[in-house]
């Protein structure tokens, strides 16, 4: 019989927008236990700069020394923002809950959050989505730009870094420009992952260029399907490996009105996920204490005795998860070229 493939599941914890805002770190500790407690591949929390409550970065940094399995996915604004500033913050929370950190890459176009910084004007969505693939891109190479053994930490010399495995990234984008190195050594998974929203049309090629994780909304596992071949083929086409990116369907649960509740779920997750339409689930609870709790105590145990689901973590890291390779320092490669 063919292998069954991984079926990966998320949550994210703020809910849908308009929910009530966090104000301590109380609740997504919480909640953030709750999604390890059904062994959930990472979970998210949203943000813009005029969503109300606490940055997400912020939170689920205090939410990793509460946990230590679940991955850990703020969403984290690139327009307006210093590149530079984005990637050593994600790479600071990737050591912080040793290897489990990823980032939503999110853009903004209002005129009311252009006038916060002043900085410059609003840009049109494809402009600021081109952008953002950029700092995408920049933020891997400034990972990169320190080899894993960078630090050498010799007592007797006082040299805690070998700056022969530091390296410039010299890097040119449409709006910015970024020198390197890095200020953060190498993060534990090399490259925290990438999770970008796909569902809108301006948003896809920045996430089958760099996406480690598409989400896509779909009314049917059909739209779902086509969703996730499209993205596929864009990946192959700018050189990538497309069974390295993962499409998950991003699902708003509200179980005081989802017909036939836990069964139904179980089997439309199980249903698309076997049929080939999407890699699995990114499960937005309409009430999150009450949702995400129905969802992991009632539909979690559904899959796992259907087989589709595993009962304990086999890894660490969300990489390891969502079953992607930790990247090599591309920097390393030429160092042993020279």
């Amino acid at each position: 019989m063919p292998a069954i493939r991984p079926l990966h599941l998320a949550a994210e914890l703020g809910g849908e927008v308009g929910t009530t805002p966090f104000t301590d770190a109380t609740r997504p500790v919480a909640l953030a236990r709750l999604a390890e407690e059904g062994r959930l591949d990472f979970v998210t929390l949203d943000d813009s700069f005029t969503r109300p409550g606490l940055d997400a970065l912020a939170v689920l940094a205090r939410v990793a020394p509460e946990t230590s399995r679940t991955g850990l996915v703020p969403t984290v604004t690139t327009t307006h923002t210093e590149p530079f500033h984005v990637q050593a913050a994600v790479a600071t929370l990737d050591w912080v809950s040793r290897g489990r950190a990823g980032w939503r890459v999110g853009v903004s176009t209002g005129d009311a959050e252009a006038r916060l910084f002043g900085r410059r004007p609003a840009a049109p969505l494809g402009a600021v989505w081109h952008e953002a693939g950029e700092v995408a891109d920049v933020s891997r190479r400034l990972w990169d730009s320190w080899e894993d053994d960078a630090e050498i930490r010799d007592v007797s010399t006082g040299r805690f870094v070998d700056r022969d495995k530091l390296h410039y990234v010299d890097f040119e984008g449409s709006a910015f420009s970024v020198k390197g190195p890095s200020i953060v050594p190498r993060p534990p998974q090399g490259h925290p992952v990438t999770v970008v929203d796909a569902t809108r049309p301006a948003a896809r090629d920045t996430a089958a260029r760099y996406a480690d994780v598409a989400l896509v909304r779909a009314s049917s596992a059909e739209e779902a399907a086509a969703l996730r071949s499209a993205l596929h083929e864009q990946a192959r086409a700018h050189g990538r490996d497309p069974q390295q990116l993962r499409v998950l369907l991003s699902l708003t649960v509200d179980f005081d009105t989802h017909e036939g509740g836990d069964g139904a779920l179980a089997g439309l997750i199980a249903g698309w996920h076997g049929g080939g339409a999407v890699d699995g689930f990114h499960l937005v609870p309409a009430v999150p204490e009450r949702d995400l709790e129905r969802f992991v105590r009632g539909t979690v145990p559904l899959l796992t005795d259907r087989g589709l689901f595993p009962t304990s973590y086999t890894g660490t890291t969300l990489r390891e998860h969502l079953g992607l390779a930790r990247p090599a320092s591309r920097y390393a490669r030429l160092g042993e070229t020279a």
